[in-house]
């Protein structure tokens, strides 16, 4: 098991080494295995990008974001041109229906709207506008189109789990009720968390997953 400090100096060169990370703006804080990011930054893409740097490495048992967006003066747009810069993406983009999502913005921060068949394009959705330059946040308030779940879907997901062997899925319970599916028992990683969360919401049917997986000490 790390200490606080082996994991703060692990997160501290994981930033270093993404190129589309300035580290210097970041503050990093560990305790107990929760780690509290700070910092003022230029664009929102970093701000992802950076969540999700410290996300993946091991020993992270849950993130506390307390960073912001200030735009530099030359990354600045206003809210019109942002929308049309979305709409844009969105059509040029092939897993993007664009037809079935609205945009929405207000000083900068973005809110999808609509509805669409999977998850993957509400993903796609979401990263297409995040690095747009002028966006400060992003609220992807897609939904998913309703779909009653096969009767076996349960199993379908344990088997996909198993698919994946750094995956523990006999430590995992996955429970399907309608369409959402709730995922309970304990992973090795705050990643491998990430990773049974993003497999689950490929299943056919399921329109919301409520992940209370906890990270093993």
């Amino acid at each position: 098991m790390k200490s606080d400090d082996m994991l703060k100096a692990d997160i501290s060169r994981e930033l270093a080494w993404d190129p589309a990370i300035h580290a210097a703006q970041v503050g990093v804080a560990v305790k107990d295995g929760v780690v509290t990011l700070t910092g003022h930054l230029d664009t929102y893409a970093e701000k992802f990008a950076i969540e999700k740097a410290a996300g993946r490495v091991q020993g992270v048992k849950a993130l506390a974001v307390e960073m912001d967006v200030r735009l530099a003066p030359n990354h600045k747009r206003n809210d019109t041109e942002i929308a049309a810069a979305a709409e844009a993406a969105f059509q040029w983009h092939t897993q993007i229906p664009a037809d079935r999502i609205q945009v929405r913005v207000e000083k900068g921060w973005v809110t999808l709207k609509g509805e669409v068949d999977w998850d993957y394009q509400r993903q796609a959705a979401a990263k297409a506008v995040r690095a747009l330059t002028g966006v400060v946040g992003v609220s992807n308030t897609i939904s998913l189109k309703s779909a009653v779940p096969a009767s076996d879907v349960a199993m379908r997901i344990r088997d996909a789990l198993t698919r994946h062997a750094q995956r523990e899925a006999k430590d995992i319970t996955v429970e399907v009720k309608g369409s959402v599916a709730t995922l309970h028992g304990k992973v090795d990683s705050w990643p491998e968390r990430a990773a049974v969360f993003g497999a689950v919401w490929s299943a056919p049917g399921i329109s919301s997953v409520v992940n209370e997986l906890t990270v093993r000490p």
